[in-house]
């Protein structure tokens, strides 16, 4: 497509001037075209050869700058070095003036000024003008697909840390379930011995039965174990010592608001609704959580700010709801987001929002979690400056594994980036309108240009200084003059020996008044120039009739 174009502004050019201003040698320039097209062709082959010869061409057939343009912006596009850029646009450029400055004699007015006129013309639209359209699209579009590939590369860095954040609450919920189904199998464990015991001496034909259930159960226990060691170790958060069955009741929750508290936070608790005791412990504990984790972010982030614990509890859910407001601005900098990382760190919320090392991951978590009772998650800023989290968990979730509501976690896409072409469309629109627009304002450009110079008035070049021995037809502009003729007959100096014949151009006055200067110019019988002479005569002065002596 790109050849085509090419091939069709060169001719339409060639056509131009034809109808305008009728350049020499027309069959020549007509010839040059499809050489050039065909070299534009195999520009991606060998660019920087291509460029060059087509330089040459140009200077010789200007009708061949747009060829020329297309390939100058072509080679500039694709080349990443700016010293190479500048080399090859340079070298280009001194081709195309040195080509027309050597033609010019032949192509143009005569001389080698029209030659210079045209190759610095040419080498501006055809090579410089374009080289540099060239080169601001290719750095645009290497800055482009840099940015491009950093945002992916972020994305996925993003994907994979919410994934990892998301397997890592299913880990740490799995062993919380090993804990409270363990604690009732060795319950169960612990009645079948008894009743194993029992049935001894009761019922002995059921003893068996009972040897069974407490077999069976040892195994689950064995099992779910060794199930449990494939994930690892899971941190604190594992282990009777830190979840009980207490864990997520008033109580638990007060004892999380006093040790706040306690490292100088100013905590207020509002419970809405009786006692999450008999709720199960699943809900219990993602209570637990979500409180522990946005007080956390407001000991990192925020620890001059109020915060407020508030839970309401009715039939049917547990809402959870942690705020704390904008903190006061210290001398250090700006204010810090409240339960969040600082609004001058650029991330969204959830950035640096664990309770861990800072991982970043933990409201990640806490949503992992609470969608997986079926429950909601939201946290991010408030208008006011401060920080929101919230929560409601079902107070009987579904038994089976509810689906987060964002799809699946290794499969997340922004809104944002959900249709890059429907967004890129326009962009790339507007850009080809106006490189298009770009394209016909420099084929104008040009074509103006080479009117100017084509436009200009021919000059023949200077006739050469007589020299003896030049034949009489190489003495251009060289015409006998009557009235000097005149003016030497009587004093004139003796012929040369063999001359056969003299003329006399004109010459003009002498060096002093009354003088006159004389030029003759002696041939002899082969019509060479035999002798030069020059000498003055008297002048004649002419009075008025009236004046008198």
């Amino acid at each position: 497509m790109e050849t085509v174009g090419a091939a069709v502004a060169s001719l339409g050019l060639f056509a131009v001037a034809q109808w305008l201003w009728s350049p020499p040698h027309a069959a020549f320039q007509l010839g040059v075209i499809p050489v050039a097209v065909a070299l534009f062709s195999v520009r991606r082959r060998a660019p920087d050869t291509v460029l060059l010869v087509l330089g040459v061409l140009a200077g010789v057939a200007p009708v061949v700058g747009p060829v020329t343009a297309a390939a100058a912006y072509t080679a500039a596009l694709d080349t990443v070095g700016p010293r190479h850029r500048i080399r090859l646009l340079g070298g280009a450029s001194l081709l195309v003036m040195a080509a027309a400055t050597a033609a010019g004699p032949s192509l143009g007015a005569g001389t080698a000024v029209y030659g210079v006129e045209l190759g610095l013309l040419m080498a501006a639209t055809a090579v410089v003008v374009p080289g540099l359209v060239g080169t601001v699209y290719g750095q645009q579009a290497r800055l482009l697909s840099a940015l491009r590939e950093r945002g992916d590369a972020a994305e996925r860095a993003r994907r994979f840390a919410d994934s990892e954040a998301r397997t890592h609450e299913r880990s740490r919920i799995a062993a919380e379930m090993h804990d409270l189904v363990g604690h009732r199998l060795s319950l169960i464990s612990l009645h079948a011995g008894g009743l194993e015991l029992a049935l001894g001496k009761a019922a002995p034909e059921l003893r068996e039965e009972a040897v069974l259930v407490r077999r069976t159960t040892r195994d689950a226990m064995r099992e779910l174990r060794e199930a449990l060691g494939v994930l690892g170790p899971l941190g604190r958060d594992t282990g009777a010592d830190a979840l009980t069955d207490a864990t997520g009741t008033r109580a638990d929750v007060e004892a999380l608001v006093a040790e706040s508290r306690d490292g100088g936070i100013t905590v207020r608790l509002e419970w809405d609704g009786p006692d999450l005791d008999v709720c199960p412990a699943r809900v219990r504990r993602a209570v637990h959580r979500v409180v522990r984790e946005a007080l956390t972010n407001v000991h990192r982030y925020a620890t001059a700010a109020h915060v407020t614990v508030r839970i309401e509890h009715d039939d049917r859910i547990v809402r959870v709801t942690v705020r704390n407001g904008a903190p006061p601005a210290s001398a250090g900098g700006p204010p810090a987001s409240a339960g969040g990382p600082p609004a001058s760190a650029g991330r969204p919320p959830e950035a640096g929002a664990s309770a861990e090392a800072g991982t970043g991951r933990g409201l990640t978590g806490l949503r992992e979690r609470v969608e997986l009772l079926g429950g909601t998650f939201e946290a991010g800023a408030l208008s006011s400056g401060g920080f929101q989290v919230r929560a409601a968990v079902p107070v009987d979730p579904d038994d089976g594994v509810a689906k987060p509501s964002g799809g699946s976690p290794d499969v997340v896409v922004p809104a944002a980036l959900a249709d890059t072409t429907a967004l890129s469309r326009e962009p790339r629109t507007a850009g080809a309108l106006t490189f298009a627009l770009g394209a016909v304002a420099l084929w104008v450009l040009m074509a103006l240009a080479i009117a100017l110079v084509y436009g200009q008035p021919r000059h023949s070049p200077p006739p050469p200084q007589p020299r003896l021995g030049m034949t009489y037809q190489e003495l251009k502009g060289v015409f006998d003059s009557p009235a000097e003729r005149a003016a030497a007959t009587g004093h004139e100096p003796a012929r040369p020996a063999g001359a056969v014949g003299c003329v006399y151009p004109p010459a003009g006055r002498g060096p002093r008044p009354g003088a006159f200067d004389v030029t003759r110019y002696c041939f002899d019988a082969s019509q060479r120039l035999l002798s030069i002479d020059r000498f003055s005569v008297p002048s004649v002065r002419d009075a008025p009739p009236w004046e008198t002596s």
